[in-house]
C-alpha cells in the first residue's frame, strides 16, 4: 500500500533513534563501574533501572498512546526522553550514581512511550500478512543505531581521559537530538490507524479502572499473549545481558584480554549482527512461516552460547558470542507480530502488556550478575542459554496456537 510510505519513513526515524540510546548502555555500564568501581552485580543496575521502567509505564504508555493518538504519544515520549537524558549532566558533574540511576529511569519511559505508540501503528500499517515483514523492516533501522551506537560511545566515553566530560558531552548531543525530533513529529501530521486498517480503534477507553479491566480483559481473551509477553520478557532478558556484559566478556584474561576502548569498538558487531539478521528477517518472514524462522534463529543461539563459554580458543570464544547478534534479529519483531496477530481494536492494550515484558532487560541481566560475581563471567552465561531455551519451547506453542490469523 503506497499510501504507507510516508508515515513508515517517519516512524522508521524513531526506530533508529531509540535503538541508539538503548545500545549505548552497554558502554556506560563499564565506565560507570571503573569510575564507581562497582561489582557485576551493581554495574547491572544501570539496565535495572532501564528496563524497570517498561514494566511500570508500559501499561499507563498505552492509555496515554490510547487515549490522546498515536502522534501524541510520540512526542511526549521523546520529551520525556529529553528530560532524563538532560539529568546526566548534573548527575556526571555530582559524580552521583544515584542520580544516574534516576535520570536512566526518566529516559527509559520516554522510550517505553514511544515504544507502545509506534510498534502498534507499524504492525497495523498495512495488511495483517506483512505485520511481521514491516516489523523487521523498521527494526532494521533500530539496529542501526545499536551499531552506531558502540562505536560512538567508545569514542566520546571510554578514550576520553576526562570522566565527567565523557558523559555530559554525548548525552548533552542526545538531548539536543530528542528535543529538535519531538519539535519535528510536533508539526507533522501521522494518519491515524483507522485509516490503513479494517479494524475499529475505540477512541474513549473510560477510568483507569476501566483500562485496567480491559488488559485484564484482553489476557483472558487471547491467552496466546501470556506466551508472547514471557517469550519477549526472556528474549530481551537474554539479548541485554549478553550486550551488558560483552565489553567484560572480550576484558577477561581467559578470553581475549582486551582493553575497555577495544572491546567497546566490538560490542558494534554484536548490535551490527542484528541489522543485518534484520535485513535478511524482513525476507525470510514474508516467505518462510515466522515461527519456523524464530525457532531457528533460537537454535542458533543456543549452539553459539555452547559454542563461547565451552571453547578454549579466543577466536571462538569472542566471535561466537558476537554472532548471537546476527541470530537474535529476528526475534522481537517476529514474537511481537505472532502475538498481537488477529487481535483487532485489544492491539493497544496488547502492545502495553508485551512492552511491560521487556522488563526482562533488566532482570535478566541483574541475575547474570549475581551469577557472575559468586560463580564466574563464563559460567553466568547459563541465564542467557535458559532464556533461549524457553524460548524455543514457546515458539512451537505460538505456532500449535495460531499464530497466523
Amino acid at each position: 500500500m503506497n499510501s504507507t510510505r510516508r508515515p513508515l519513513i517517519f516512524v522508521t526515524s524513531l526506530f533508529f533513534l531509540f535503538g541508539f540510546i538503548t545500545c549505548l548502555n552497554d558502554i556506560l555500564i563499564p565506565h560507570l563501574k571503573a569510575l564507581f568501581e562497582l561489582d557485576f552485580t551493581r554495574a547491572m543496575l544501570v539496565q535495572v533501572c532501564f528496563f524497570s521502567a517498561y514494566f511500570f509505564m508500559s501499561i499507563p504508555s498505552g492509555r496515554i498512546t490510547h487515549a490522546r493518538g498515536y502522534r501524541f504519544g510520540i512526542v511526549a515520549g521523546l520529551s520525556t526522553a529529553a528530560l532524563g537524558t538532560l539529568g546526566f549532566i548534573p548527575a556526571a558533574q555530582s559524580g552521583s550514581f544515584p542520580v544516574f540511576l534516576a535520570s536512566l529511569f526518566v529516559l527509559a519511559s520516554g522510550i517505553t512511550l514511544l515504544q507502545v505508540a509506534v510498534n502498534p501503528y507499524v504492525t497495523l500499517l498495512g495488511s495483517p500478512e506483512g505485520a511481521a515483514f514491516r516489523l523487521n523492516l523498521v527494526q532494521a533501522f533500530n539496529s542501526l543505531g545499536t551499531t552506531l551506537a558502540p562505536l560512538a560511545g567508545s569514542m566520546l566515553i571510554l578514550e576520553n581521559a576526562d570522566k565527567i566530560r565523557a558523559i555530559q558531552v554525548p548525552y548533552l548531543i542526545l538531548t539536543l537530538s530528542l528535543v529538535t525530533v519531538a519539535w519535528v513529529f510536533s508539526r507533522i501530521a501521522l494518519p491515524s490507524m483507522s485509516e490503513y486498517s479494517n479494524q475499529e480503534i475505540p477512541e474513549d477507553e473510560g477510568s483507569f479502572t476501566d483500562s485496567l479491566r480491559r488488559y485484564g480483559q484482553t489476557l483472558q481473551d487471547h491467552p496466546r499473549l501470556v506466551l508472547g509477553m514471557l517469550a519477549i520478557f526472556f528474549y530481551v532478558g537474554a539479548e541485554v545481558s549478553i550486550g551488558s556484559f560483552l565489553v567484560s566478556w572480550l576484558g577477561d584474561t581467559s578470553v581475549a584480554g582486551m582493553s575497555p576502548e577495544q572491546a567497546g569498538r566490538y560490542v558494534a558487531f554484536y548490535w551490527g549482527g542484528a541489522m543485518v539478521g534484520r535485513f535478511i528477517g524482513s525476507v525470510l518472514t514474508s516467505r518462510i512461516q515466522p515461527e519456523q524462522v524464530l525457532a531457528g534463529s533460537v537454535i542458533l543461539c543456543l549452539i553459539l552460547i555452547l559454542a563461547g563459554v565451552t571453547s578454549a580458543s579466543p577466536t571462538v570464544a569472542t566471535w561466537a558470542l558476537i554472532l548471537i547478534g546476527l541470530f537474535n534479529s529476528i526475534q522481537f519483531p517476529t514474537i511481537f507480530s505472532l502475538s498481537v496477530s488477529g487481535l483487532g481494536k485489544a492491539t493497544p492494550y496488547a502492545s502495553g502488556l508485551l512492552c511491560t515484558c521487556i522488563v526482562g532487560g533488566a532482570l535478566i541481566p541483574l541475575l547474570q550478575g549475581v551469577l557472575a560475581d559468586q560463580i564466574s563471567l563464563r559460567w553466568s552465561y547459563a541465564v542467557p542459554f535458559l532464556s533461549y531455551l524457553y524460548i524455543l519451547l514457546t515458539s512451537r506453542k505460538l505456532s500449535s496456537a495460531g499464530g497466523r490469523p
